[in-house]
């Protein structure tokens, strides 16, 4: 579980880093890159350590990628959806369903 909320406070982190300075399109660059960096720098406190639990926990590389991945898509559909006003259409439900399958194939048989 440790890994789990570790991952979801990592992937806050940088969905803000990645995708938190489109809302500024007129700022300078320089700015949103050393903003962006500082923020994904926080990231990684968070991201290490739920790697390493995870790793040392019973996951393996793969899993643990998987979990992050889908952890990154939840993060992002609440980011945009908040923060952007985005709307989500049945395509964009669809591709996640098929990454989630993915998921389940990864922890289907260990």
């Amino acid at each position: 579980m440790a890994t789990i909320l570790l991952l979801v406070c990592s992937n806050v982190f940088m969905t803000m880093a990645w995708y938190g300075h489109l809302k500024y399109p007129t700022s300078n660059l320089w700015k949103a890159v050393l903003i962006s960096w500082l923020i994904a720098s926080v990231e990684y406190c968070f991201q290490v350590p739920a790697n390493r639990i995870g790793l040392n926990g019973g996951f393996t590389i793969g899993q643990l990628k998987t979990i992050q991945e889908i952890i990154t898509l939840v993060v992002f559909v609440v980011f945009a959806f908040l923060y952007f006003g985005e709307k989500f259409t049945w395509n964009y439900w669809a591709g996640f369903v098929c990454i989630a399958l993915a998921g389940f194939f990864i922890f289907y048989y260990k």
